[in-house]
């Protein structure tokens, strides 16, 4: 038997935890035909001599919309190993448009598009239908946004939605779904969806019952009311009996620092009685979008852009005032609509979460910022260097589990996150021993240390430094 292509002498980390061993890799179209030792040749041959040959990652968290659009080469993921994104975090998603998106776009819609040219996509089909037609390097597992939905269907978003419009958005909802897309996601924590109810976000996700989709949620307080806000989370979950994940799981602001060691028990006792999952980022700095009451809870703020001053992304807010001659809170004003980072978590907290066993990796980074928080670039580098490596926080298997199998299962993506034969051939090939990030504060766009070569569907997208051009993603659905 022939191979389109075999990984030889590569030490296995297959995703499920199991202790590594040696083994040749083959595979035949997208999927890994056998892993053992293969005499048989191959129309490609890779030597993984010394390096580790892993599940392609699968980041939990991003908001990569648009980028598999307008960088399909998707650099920032690939170079680090991701071979697969979920995307619509947080709210915030490309589709549903039926309206379309104005200029200056509602925060934090911007995110993904500050003009609005990129909200083109009247339903959730056509977007999906986009992707399908124009691939990027990386697979997607899509989420459609409910601050998306409010801003297409709510008239006044400082109030709860109507019934009327609640049935709009599930309309909407539901199209998304049998669409393609894998659940909904909630940002409650943003202006545009602070005014909705827990039962407006209940009732708008009710197809999800149906649909067996997933329903992931930047929840309303990351601070002082966390504990409330894991409750309403679960509410949602058990009242329509899907799963939940926790989406950049933190707590913020120094008077709550140290209390993750309250919310992992209260996560874990949940985890008893329905289907939860969370994700967190390895950094102690947040980033969305700029506003003056988020600068009161953090250390430092870097401004990452800034429309009407874009000479001032990658410098600190109180640097910023100071040329201004102004108050930091006029100086916010100033610099609006903007984005920024916010050194607002504790690193002992981060750490504890990471640790956590039911933990997933998830980059959460904003592609289209100017100075970017590093860990667009840098996340999945940085927890197998720094924590894993440098930190000893958790071996080498269980730091690739949690970006691999435990991503999949969590979010339903069959035969991803693992190496084994029958598997889809998404592989990361990486050095154990020099794998690291090498984005920063202060010059976030870099690509990691460490990875070989990165594999798509049986296709290479990143190798000898630089991507292949290829581009065999494919937009996924949960079981499938």
């Amino acid at each position: 038997m022939r191979y389109d292509l075999v990984v030889r002498n590569g030490t296995i980390v297959d995703g499920t935890r199991a202790p590594r061993f040696r083994a040749d890799v083959a595979v035949n179209g997208d999927r890994i035909a056998a892993v053992g030792s293969i005499p048989e040749k191959a129309d490609r041959e890779i030597d993984a001599s010394g390096l580790v040959v892993a599940p392609g990652f699968i980041d939990a968290h991003t908001h990569d919309d648009r980028l598999m659009l307008s960088a399909p080469e998707m650099a920032p993921k690939v170079s680090q190993g991701v071979t697969t994104v979920v995307a619509g975090n947080c709210g915030i998603s490309l589709a549903p448009a039926p309206q379309g998106m104005s200029a200056p776009v509602l925060p934090p819609i911007d995110l993904l598009d500050d003009a609005g040219g990129w909200f083109r996509f009247p339903t959730f089909r056509s977007y999906v239908e986009e992707l399908n037609s124009h691939p990027a390097a990386t697979n997607c597992a899509l989420l459609v946004g409910h601050t998306m939905l409010r801003a297409q269907a709510v008239a006044e978003l400082a109030r709860p939605a109507s019934e009327s419009e609640i049935r709009r958005m599930r309309k909407m909802t539901d199209e998304a779904l049998a669409a393609g897309a894998i659940g909904v996601s909630t940002g409650l924590y943003y202006e545009p969806a602070r005014a909705a109810s827990t039962e407006e976000v209940i009732e708008v996700c009710r197809p999800l019952a149906g649909r067996h989709g997933i329903y992931c949620t930047h929840m309303r307080d990351e601070g002082a009311r966390v504990l409330e806000s894991l409750e309403e989370s679960f509410r949602v979950g058990r009242e329509l009996g899907v799963p939940v994940v926790i989406s950049h799981h933190k707590v913020v602001g120094t008077p709550n620092h140290g209390r993750s060691a309250e919310t992992l028990p209260v996560i874990e006792k949940a985890m008893r009685s329905q289907a939860i999952a969370l994700d967190c980022y390895p950094y102690c700095a947040s980033s969305t979008i700029l506003s003056y009451s988020r600068t009161l809870v953090a250390a430092t703020t870097l401004v990452t852009w800034s429309k009407p001053h874009p000479e001032f992304a990658g410098c600190k807010l109180d640097e910023v005032a100071a040329r201004m001659g102004l108050a930091i809170e006029e100086t916010v004003a100033k610099l609006l609509p903007a984005g920024a980072i916010y050194f607002s978590m504790d690193e002992a907290d981060v750490q504890r979460i990471l640790a956590f066993e039911h933990t997933m990796i998830g980059s959460d980074g904003l592609p289209h910022d100017a100075a970017p928080h590093p860990r667009l670039w840098g996340s999945f580098a940085r927890v197998l260097g720094h924590y894993s490596r440098g930190l000893r926080l958790f071996p080498l298997e269980t730091a690739v589990y949690k970006m691999t199998g435990l991503t999949a299962k969590s979010f339903g993506l069959q035969d991803r996150g693992v190496v084994r034969a029958g598997a889809f051939a998404d592989i990361a090939i990486f050095d154990a021993g020099e794998i690291d990030e090498r984005a920063s504060f202060a010059q976030p766009i870099q690509p990691a240390k460490g990875i070989d070569t990165v594999i798509v569907n049986g296709v290479p997208v990143w190798s000898a430094g630089g991507s292949t051009g290829a581009r065999p993603g494919r937009v996924l659905r949960r079981g499938g």
